[in-house]
C-alpha cells in the first residue's frame, strides 16, 4: 500500500473518530459513556499518529528522489 494511501485510510478514520467524540459529549454523564469517549479518543490519537508517521515517511521519500535528482549521495549526520 502507497504511503499517500496509507494517510487516507487515517484520516478516514481520524474522521470517523471525531464523529464518536462529538457523540459522546453530546450524552449522558454515565460510565458507559465515557468509556465510549474514552475509547473514541484513543483511536482519535492513534489515528493522528499514524497520519505523522505516515507524512514523515512520505516526506523522507520525497527528499531522498530529491537529492537523487541533485546528485546528492551522502547525507550529513544529523548529530
Amino acid at each position: 500500500m502507497t504511503v499517500s494511501r496509507q494517510v487516507e485510510e487515517a484520516a478516514a478514520r481520524l474522521q470517523q473518530a471525531e464523529a464518536k467524540i462529538a457523540h459522546a459529549r453530546e450524552g449522558p454523564d454515565t460510565c458507559e459513556n465515557q468509556r465510549y469517549w474514552l475509547e473514541a479518543l484513543t483511536e482519535y490519537c492513534d489515528a493522528l499518529a499514524d497520519i505523522h508517521t505516515f507524512s514523515n515517511e512520505s516526506i523522507h521519500e520525497k527528499l531522498h528522489e530529491l537529492a537523487g535528482k541533485v546528485g546528492v549521495r551522502k547525507f550529513r549526520s544529523s548529530a
